[in-house]
């Protein structure tokens, strides 16, 4: 063997073993240096989420000392100003009843239609039929969103001068699609009314006054959209005289309890 070689590679291997010693350092420093980044990175970031912590429950100490505005409540419906007309609209229950209910409404109108489905057959039952309201109708057609509304108005006034009236009433909100001028003439005849005399009737200028009038007087009660309902008693003059007003399609029970309160009342109940 060369010893001469064998120094010459051995001399070469510990060159390489110092390089690489050397470059392990360099590597060594430079991670060590983006480690120390890192963790004044996280140190820093850190003490911004205790910081903001800190805010945060200032905040809500602050909130707990602090009053709260109370939630704002609804204000209830207006009440007419002046007594409204009942004379002469159709009506059922006891005459004698000290509670009146007045509903405005209109026979194309859907919100009518869940209401007279959904909460006056229960009001017939519990306070109508056992006299301790008595109910009563007048129109208020919405011609501009309604077309064939105030026909069907007249159809019912018509009706009622038959004595029918709230046969007609059930039928045309159980058939509010069918409200045509032929539609009437069949309902009329369904429930039993002399066809010639309807059909002079709803063509006759004093039915379309007698709903005129039902506008005016709804209108002049504050009444802006079907159904609309007015809970009151009735003065000497016989008009009434509005404790209550409910507006839209409201459930029973809603109603129910509108209704129990005002008998409650000392000029209902004495």
């Amino acid at each position: 063997m060369n010893y001469v070689t064998v120094g010459k590679a051995g001399a070469a291997i510990g060159l390489a073993a110092v390089l690489v010693w050397g470059s392990s350092q360099v590597v060594s420093g430079r991670q060590d240096a983006d480690l120390a980044r890192r963790i004044a990175a996280l140190e820093a970031g850190q003490k911004e989420i205790l910081k903001q912590l800190q805010e945060v429950k200032a905040a809500i100490q602050q909130q707990t000392r602090t009053p709260q505005p109370a939630q704002a409540v609804a204000a209830p419906p207006a009440l007419p100003t002046a007594p409204v007309a009942v004379a002469g609209a159709a009506s059922r229950g006891s005459a004698a009843a000290k509670l009146v209910m007045l509903e405005f409404s209109d026979f194309q109108c859907p919100y009518c239609g869940r209401y007279t489905r959904d909460t006056l057959s229960q009001l017939e039952r519990d306070y109508v039929d056992p006299g301790k309201i008595r109910y009563v109708f007048r129109n208020f057609p919405l011609e501009r969103i309604h077309p064939n509304a105030f026909k069907a108005a007249e159809a019912g006034e018509c009706a009622r001068q038959q004595g029918k009236f709230w046969e007609m009433h059930a039928r045309l909100f159980a058939n509010q699609q069918a409200l045509a001028d032929n539609d009437l003439l069949a309902h009329a005849t369904a429930i039993g009314l002399d066809a010639g005399k309807f059909q002079s009737c709803v063509t006759s200028a004093s039915v379309t006054a007698r709903i005129r009038q039902d506008l005016d007087d709804g209108a002049r009660a504050g009444i802006t959209g079907t159904p609309t309902m007015f809970l009151g008693t009735l003065q000497k003059d016989g008009q009434l005289h509005v404790v209550r007003k409910i507006v839209g399609a409201a459930p029973y029970a809603q109603v129910k309890s509108t209704i129990d309160a005002v008998l409650a009342l000392p000029e209902v109940s004495k």
